[in-house]
């Protein structure tokens, strides 16, 4: 069988250990025994902000082929206010790709969003080279960045990402418009983009989770390296929550502090084995980030049990915890979109779960038709938020650590 050949645009790949990496890595590995030989266009390493994850790197295959671009230096494009690796890097993918495509024909075009502004490239790389283009979402182009919620203070939307939501409503319709086919992680990402878009109902759809890959889990206790936030074996309850607290997941993060509260009233016994380890919450790489946890857990008085390391952590560092953790902390926001990239690492990490999400989200489905023993899922709607459930996330809780 000839295998057909497919271009992924991915400014975000191993070294760079943001969430938005995975979604290619873990995708184009298995392409070739679906019919597809992937080429991965990337950016050049030393254009990545924060240090490189080489252990994260180490588990890309040899046998990917991997191009690399040439973008915008952060410490310069910082100095007008634009940091974006999407902003940055899509004047050096598109160079790239016209080179690429120039000298090597491929079939099709595969560009994936978080960041957006490579999708831009997608309808002139479409028009030049008569390709067809797939968009992939990881999250909505326009969602409630610059509505709700932003950069300004306690979370809320200022002059930047109000403008910059007006800039993506402007934006996604055209490259909507061109592409051949949508993928994304949820059902209800396609939905939201279809709403936006209508006229595009009709263009071929596929939901495509955001996974996890056993062979992380396979290769990495052979190198584990040490756990630095907690001693597995000092005879406490360590409960782990590993990635980023988005700002509209903040009331899922109160209500299961407050759940935690309820223990320490109720059962003073398990609140005293009880450690919580909060880990990666900012999604930044860089040092000096701000904590968006301890001050919740002081104001609700539980800041003696809770631990907060805002920086991202390597990879290989972040499976280590979640093998050690005596149970992992799943926590949803208020959008019936989100889908957590840590969801299926967790799985695999066969620890028991505390998932708290929304009952719209595909998480509480995959985790409902996966039944795996020791979840306990705790689940909100736009009508009876998570604030409702603060009893049952408790009971839950206490369930856990008995």
């Amino acid at each position: 069988m000839k295998l057909r050949r497919v271009l992924m645009i991915s400014p975000h790949f191993p070294p760079d250990s943001s969430a938005g990496t995975h979604r290619v890595r873990l995708l184009a590995p298995y392409l070739e025994s679906n019919g597809w030989t992937p080429t991965v266009l990337t950016v050049d390493p030393k254009f990545y902000e924060g240090p490189p994850d080489r252990g994260l790197a180490g588990l890309v295959p040899a046998n990917l082929r991997v191009e690399r671009s040439k973008a915008f230096p952060a410490r310069l494009t910082r100095l007008a206010g634009v940091g974006d690796l999407g902003l940055r890097s899509v004047f050096g993918l598109y160079t790239s790709a016209v080179r690429l495509l120039t000298r090597e024909p491929h079939d099709a075009l595969f560009i994936t969003i978080y960041p957006t502004y490579p999708a831009l490239l997608g309808p002139p790389l479409k028009a030049r080279f008569g390709i067809p283009f797939i968009l992939d979402y990881q999250d909505p182009w326009v969602s409630a960045w610059g509505d709700t919620v932003g950069g300004g203070r306690n979370g809320n939307a200022d002059l930047k990402s109000r403008l910059s939501r007006r800039l993506s409503m402007q934006l996604e319709p055209g490259v909507v418009a061109a592409a051949d086919a949508i993928t994304a992680v949820s059902s209800e990402t396609i939905e939201s983009m279809l709403r936006r878009n209508p006229a595009s109902r009709g263009k071929p759809t596929l939901t495509i989770p955001i996974g996890g890959d056993a062979k992380d889990f396979e290769q990495v206790p052979a190198s584990r390296p040490l756990n630095a936030f907690f001693d597995p074996s000092d005879g406490f309850f360590h409960l782990c929550y590993v990635g980023t607290v988005l700002p509209l997941g903040i009331a899922t993060l109160r209500a299961v502090l407050r759940a935690v509260s309820l223990v320490k009233d109720s059962r003073l016994d398990l609140y005293d084995r009880l450690r919580i380890h909060f880990i990666g919450t900012s999604n930044q790489r860089t040092a000096g980030v701000g904590d968006r946890v301890i001050r919740h857990a002081a104001e609700l008085g539980v800041i003696d049990r809770v631990t907060e390391h805002a920086q991202r952590i390597d990879y290989l560092d972040a499976v280590t915890v979640q093998l050690d953790a005596s149970a992992l902390l799943l926590m949803g926001s208020s959008e019936p979109h989100y889908t957590a990239s840590k969801l299926y690492p967790a799985l695999l990490a066969g620890r028991p779960l505390l998932a708290v999400y929304h009952r719209a989200s595909s998480v509480s489905e995959i985790l409902g038709r996966a039944a795996a023993a020791g979840t306990h899922l705790v689940q909100y709607g736009d009508d009876d938020p998570a604030e409702s459930y603060v009893a049952q996330i408790a009971t839950e809780l206490i369930s856990l650590i008995e």
